[in-house]
């Protein structure tokens, strides 16, 4: 997709020199994919806060390695 966009050059500049990309469209699609996935993170760790990671009492690391070998 092809955007036209109003973006501070000093913002342009930090961007193009951490995300590493060979051009400013690179640099571009880099950020934002990170951003997008530490946003993810985010609304995870949110879902996790409301409703935390509970475990059966009787757990153990060998019953789910034999479930997941039984598959």
């Amino acid at each position: 997709m092809k955007v036209t966009a109003l973006i501070p050059d000093d913002l342009i500049i930090e961007v193009k020199q951490y995300a590493g990309g060979k051009n400013l469209t690179e640099s571009l699609i880099a950020a934002l994919k990170e951003w997008v996935s530490l946003r993810k993170i985010k609304d995870l760790n949110k879902q996790v806060k409301k409703k935390p990671l509970q475990f059966v009492d009787d757990f153990s690391a060998e019953t789910v390695r034999s479930i997941n070998r039984n598959q």
